[in-house]
């Protein structure tokens, strides 16, 4: 598919985020987010918000390309909260350089996020959950802020949790954005639902693979469209055990990035080099990824119970996003 300069995905904070085709895998650091980190609830919670900021800024340190901020607790007024950490954040140079996602599950905090927000930012998300009309008055809205868009796999009737209902909703959601909303179809981003695996129920085998195939579709057939999704959910049946959980990401984002996933909501930390995970642990990860064998939950069980409790050593932890070079996934993005 030939692309022309306009088509591309185009953020920004102090400094331009262009996404191309040639581009590294677009890192979402995860932990400025209420619902995913304990230490940024406490800190936003107890007021400390020099502390909170250095979350932020720890998160540009180390590689994050944008930052997702999320302020859905309910103890909190998340209009205010989000509204005072955005305006911090600008008055940050070291951290406004970079977009912003503004992520909740509430309109009126996506939209004080808009009214504050520096340059162009990610809106994380919108569906058709509530049906189109609230679906298109979203995008309409969205659109004249002048953001992008986290379209997420989600209808009248529910998440997509199948290959075919990804693809139709993701179909569904593109035509309306395109054709009603006049909508650019390069500021579009799906996520088209990353499930836990391994967790012992048979409905839950295809997770990764239909999520795969899914992406490989949206990029073939949703022309500009880009695949964006929280790989930590990915590893969910294995909370405490690092070791496999780390595996589970390097791997599972090693594979999504081949068939096309361009962003995605991860942590550094939690990621293993995918060429030094052991070969054995690789196997067992990639046989339940693929739905390779019917006992694929039962051995990569088995593994986990021999490296319960281990950790790896601090220097052994890769910022691997660092400057925006994915060494760990040359291979896939040289495949892609």
């Amino acid at each position: 598919m030939s692309r022309n300069n306009n088509k591309y995905l185009t953020l920004s904070g102090l400094e331009p985020l262009v996404v191309t085709p040639e581009s590294n895998f677009i890192n979402i650091g995860e932990r400025t987010n209420v619902t995913g980190s304990r230490k940024f609830l406490r800190l936003i919670k107890e007021e400390k918000l020099e502390e909170a900021l250095d979350v932020a800024r720890h998160q540009v340190e180390g590689g994050a390309q944008i930052i997702d901020v999320n302020m859905d607790e309910g103890m909190l007024d998340g209009v205010e909260a989000m509204t005072t950490f955005l305006n911090l954040i600008a008055s940050e140079p070291d951290i406004s350089r970079v977009p912003i996602m503004i992520d909740s599950s509430k309109w009126e905090i996506i939209e004080a996020g808009l009214q504050v927000a520096q340059g162009k930012c990610v809106v994380n998300s919108i569906s058709l959950k509530e049906g189109e009309d609230t679906f298109i008055h979203h995008a309409k809205l969205v659109k004249r802020y002048g953001a992008a868009v986290i379209v997420m796999a989600f209808d009248e009737v529910g998440q997509a949790d199948t290959y075919q209902r990804r693809i139709d909703i993701c179909k569904r959601s593109y035509d309306i954005l395109v054709n009603e909303v006049q909508f650019a179809p390069q500021d579009i981003i799906f996520d088209p639902n990353i499930f836990p695996v391994a967790t012992g129920m048979d409905e839950h085998r295809k997770n990764a693979l239909d999520f795969f195939n899914a992406t490989k579709w949206i990029r073939e057939n949703l022309p500009y469209a880009n695949v964006s999704g929280g790989v930590s959910n990915v590893s969910f049946s294995f909370r405490g055990n690092n070791v496999v959980r780390e595996a589970m990401h390097s791997a599972f984002l090693y594979h999504a990035i081949k068939n096309g996933m361009n962003l995605g909501i991860v942590n550094p930390a939690m990621l293993e080099v995918y060429d030094e995970i052991p070969k054995e642990l690789l196997e067992c990860v990639e046989d339940v990824l693929f739905d390779k064998r019917d006992d694929a939950t039962e051995r990569l069980l088995d593994y986990a119970e021999t490296v319960k409790g281990q950790r790896k050593e601090e220097e052994h932890i890769v910022q691997v996003f660092k400057n925006g070079g994915v060494t760990l996934y040359k291979n896939a993005l040289r495949m892609h």
